[in-house]
């Protein structure tokens, strides 16, 4: 198993500044600071070097629906970055109106010669457990049967999530129910800051409403057990700075890869928050994203 842990020293490492007010923000989930601090960061549209193609549909529902964004030019076919975003199960969107999070994903991915999908899914409570991994599902399925006109490569699919959309993505990965023809069609997994294990969970709120409140169900659904046996190579990324449910999930989920001797490429990030991790995507501080690119540059 690979392990990075705590910031690099040198290139890529987190400004001193920013670190001290994420420090200051604290372990807790808070969008609003957050973006505060990362906006200035950030470019905005247009995008230099990037095609953009908005709100395509994978699906019926008005939330099936997916932003691609590609290198503008022409090359050979790329690997393909499906990023599903968070939102505590009853929230989150691929972008909201002028929020440019999460483009910053996609920007990266595709200036790293990649093209970048942005999903989002379906919410509860009118789409409780498993409608997530269902819609996973359909954005793979999408993507395996167009990606190739938009440039990417469907043998080079890499699904990533977080939070709630690492919990999608993770029971999709390791459910081989919510498949498409026949296997994940993946070639790896990144799981950002998600819920893994439903028995250890915090059940309120939107949990409750995803998951349901039958407390005899949440191992079965859980991706947890199926983490451990999937032949998919695993990335599994977190922070110092998780609220401490979030942070009890990942570091369980590792110590069991571990005590598994399951291979998986594990980063802990030290400074950052359950939001800076991804708000973070696409700055200077690249020690995600550098450990992220390794994973991908590994794998065939």
């Amino acid at each position: 198993m690979s392990r990075q842990a705590a910031m690099k020293q040198g290139g890529g490492r987190m400004p001193a500044d920013i670190a001290a007010r994420i420090r200051a923000i604290g372990p807790v989930t808070d969008p609003p600071a957050t973006a505060a601090v990362y906006a200035p960061l950030h470019e905005k549209e247009p995008y230099a070097g990037v095609k953009v193609a908005r709100h395509l549909k994978y699906g019926p529902d008005d939330r099936h629906a997916l932003d691609v964004f590609a290198p503008a030019e022409a090359g050979a076919p790329r690997p393909v970055f499906i990023f599903i975003h968070g939102g505590g199960y009853v929230g989150g969107n691929k972008r909201e109106g002028d929020n440019f999070f999460y483009d910053n994903i996609m920007l990266w991915a595709a200036r790293n010669g990649m093209v970048g999908i942005n999903a989002t899914y379906r919410l509860a409570p009118a789409h409780p457990w498993p409608a997530g991994a269902e819609d996973v599902a359909g954005a793979v399925r999408w993507v395996r049967a167009n990606i190739a006109k938009h440039g990417g490569d469907p043998a080079r699919i890499f699904l990533v999530g977080h939070s709630a959309g690492a919990t999608h993505v993770a029971t999709y990965a390791a459910m081989s129910r919510f498949h498409v023809a026949g296997s994940a069609g993946l070639a790896g997994v990144i799981l950002l800051s998600g819920n893994y294990d439903l028995t250890i969970a915090k059940h309120q709120g939107g949990y409750l409403q995803y998951f349901g409140e039958d407390r005899a169900t949440y191992a079965e659904r859980s991706p947890f057990a199926g983490l451990l046996e999937t032949p998919l190579p695993l990335f599994v990324a977190y922070t110092e700075l998780e609220p401490p449910t979030l942070l009890e999930q990942s570091e369980r989920l590792v110590a069991a890869l571990e005590r598994a001797n399951r291979g998986a490429h594990i980063v802990k990030l030290a400074d950052h928050s359950h939001i800076s991790i991804t708000y973070s995507i696409n700055t200077e501080d690249t020690e995600l994203t550098d450990a992220i690119l390794d994973f991908i540059r590994s794998r065939p």
